[in-house]
């Protein structure tokens, strides 16, 4: 497979498992229920389904090229990523993997400010969806900040993709918010026996997925940083 296929795969499952863990995945539906019900109107949920999900690609990709675009900007930061990059994302794919199997906890990075704001823009119905998606999206949770921050930002970074990556990562959150707008809009009832589905994917897609990443993470180690070491 082209690496840059590769590449851009991993970066929309990272961006779909996101959207599907636990955190993520309660607010979505959470906040898809309550827009459902104040718009009224089967065609206003799928409407405002697809600002929702808009609001969070936005939202993901443009703190994601924020970041990336700023560490690049620095001469003197960018020669240290293009030089001990491929050293520093061993130990770090590592750490994200133990993240995802939550056998090292990560604190949140929501707020009750955020619950606050997000009742306002949930009660604006169909104005309020995109700014509720993008809102939505920052309040981080363990497991969506390790697959954000200790994924996709170093893979971006790896190959110098401020845009492109974290586009197909937003995408990648959004996809499970649409298919959510539709149960909705085909009624509430569905959304119930949909949820219970996605969580026994997720729990099995998180844990393959993080042994993958182990893996990959001990691969660079023993690459990058072991075998290249000079000899004492």
């Amino acid at each position: 497979m082209d690496t840059t296929l590769a590449v851009s795969a991993t970066a929309f499952w990272m961006g779909l498992l996101t959207s599907v863990s636990p955190c993520p995945l309660a607010a979505n539906i959470a906040a898809m229920s309550f827009v459902g019900r104040e718009v009224g109107s089967r065609r206003r949920t799928l409407l405002a389904g697809l600002l929702y999900t808009l609001g969070r690609s936005l939202a993901y990709a443009a703190l994601a090229a924020l970041l990336i675009g700023g560490l690049l900007s620095i001469p003197e930061v960018a020669r240290f990523l293009q030089t001990h990059m491929s050293r520093i994302l061993g130990p770090l794919l590592v750490g994200v993997g133990l993240v995802l199997l939550e056998w090292v906890p990560l604190p949140g990075f929501g707020s009750r400010s955020y619950d606050q704001a997000g009742g306002r823009l949930a009660k604006a119905g169909l104005i309020g969806a995109l700014p509720l998606g993008a809102l939505l999206a920052l309040a981080f949770c363990p497991v969506s900040a390790g697959l954000f921050f200790g994924g996709l930002i170093p893979l971006a970074l790896e190959h110098r993709s401020p845009l492109w990556l974290p586009t197909l990562y937003g995408l990648g959150t959004g996809v499970p918010v649409v298919v959510f707008a539709v149960l909705v809009s085909a009624g509430v009832a569905w959304v119930g026996s949909a949820f219970h589905h996605l969580q026994a994917f997720e729990r099995w897609a998180r844990r393959a997925t993080a042994v993958v990443v182990i893996v990959v993470g001990l691969y660079y180690t023993w690459s990058f940083t072991i075998r290249a070491a000079p000899a004492l």
